[in-house]
């Protein structure tokens, strides 16, 4: 299955197809072709986990189909997303005299993506790179889209950039690997998509009852939600007006992350909590039926996602005032006012306490 991404200012393709590790070196020199781009050195951004078993595969692949490849490894999680990471890579690459004609790979997840993505974009003013997430969340949303960042103490994702990949590709292979958690993570996202824009998979979703029946689903349920987040990067790429709606239950999502420094939950989990929460505030300000409440409560809890956790809005509201989404004094607010449609409401920080 393929997807093309075709904006104002980029063009690339997404490939989903199980096992397509085993032929990405081939799809690099086809995508090299078709952007009449001449590569040499392949620079690998990978995590101590997803080295351990994608790390050589990758590489060796890519080396059989003629690139000379290089690998830098980062620590895994939330924790290796900042500065010094980045200008550990950014040295790396100096050392390794990578130039404006060679290439980064990221493999791994959203830090991975995330990380490698903002080094692509700023190193020697922009190179290209190409993802190939290897977890569900970055699969469906991570990888597509073009945002690369890195944290601050004060915030997640508060430096960065709009830089899309010349190429990604899924592999649905490797989400085997996955412990039950980190999927679950990544359906978080899938759900997000369901309720702002796709009634259809909402009800495909609420079905399915156990791993094995997600997982003979799952290259169908990639492609619905990275269809979605195409079609509205395709309308807005940068963010200033329908591509807001894919960051509902974030506002209150990164809140809660950083108020527990990255250590409690999942980014998934966190964002499950802020789409339960913000909806029960859009319920409390009277702007949507109770049945919208209790039906995104309930497939959060179906999928065993959290729901509520004991900090109070009050609290957070901090951490919401240096949200990235803020516009001047005011606050852009995604609620679901019926599932499959999602709205952008204006609001400020009121909205959030009783």
């Amino acid at each position: 299955m393929r997807l093309n991404v075709k904006t104002k200012f980029s063009d690339y393709n997404i490939v989903i197809e199980n096992g397509i590790l085993a032929n990405a070196g081939e799809l690099i020199v086809e995508m090299m072709k078709e952007k009449a781009l001449s590569i040499g050195k392949i620079f690998i951004v990978t995590d101590s986990t997803v080295d351990k078993i994608y790390g050589e595969k990758v590489k060796e692949n890519l080396e059989e189909t003629g690139f000379d490849v290089f690998k830098y490894v980062i620590n895994p999680g939330e924790d290796a997303k900042n500065i010094l990471t980045l200008a550990g890579i950014y040295t790396e690459m100096v050392e390794l005299g990578i130039s404006r004609s060679d290439m980064i790979v990221a493999l791994g997840g959203g830090v991975v993506g995330d990380l490698a993505g903002f080094a692509a974009a700023t190193y020697l003013r922009g190179i290209e790179y190409i993802q190939i997430p290897t977890t569900l969340l970055a699969q469906v949303d991570s990888s597509v889209g073009g945002k690369t960042a890195i944290d601050l103490p004060q915030g997640k994702n508060l430096v960065g950039s709009f830089y899309s990949s010349s190429l990604v590709l899924i592999d649905s292979e490797v989400l085997s690997t996955l412990n039950n958690r980190n999927l679950t993570n990544g359906m978080a996202e899938v759900i997000k998509y369901s309720l702002i824009k796709d009634r259809d998979l909402f009800d495909k979703l609420t079905e399915i009852n156990s791993r094995e029946e997600l997982m003979s689903s799952i290259d169908e349920i990639i492609y619905r939600s990275c269809s979605i987040k195409k079609e509205i990067v395709q309308r807005d790429e940068f963010d200033h007006g329908d591509r807001m709606l894919l960051n509902f239950g974030h506002t209150l999502g990164h809140a809660i992350e950083a108020h527990y420094k990255f250590k409690k939950y999942l980014h998934g989990e966190a964002v499950a909590i802020g789409m339960s929460r913000i909806t029960e505030c859009a319920y409390k300000n009277k702007m949507i039926d109770e049945k919208v409440l209790i039906e995104v409560r309930s497939i959060m809890k179906h999928y065993g996602l959290p729901i509520s956790d004991e900090v109070e809005n009050k609290e957070l509201l901090t951490y919401i005032a240096k949200d990235k989404k803020n516009f001047g004094s005011g606050l852009k607010l995604i609620i679901v006012d019926e599932i499959g449609n999602g709205k952008i409401i204006e609001a400020n920080t009121d909205f959030f306490v009783e």
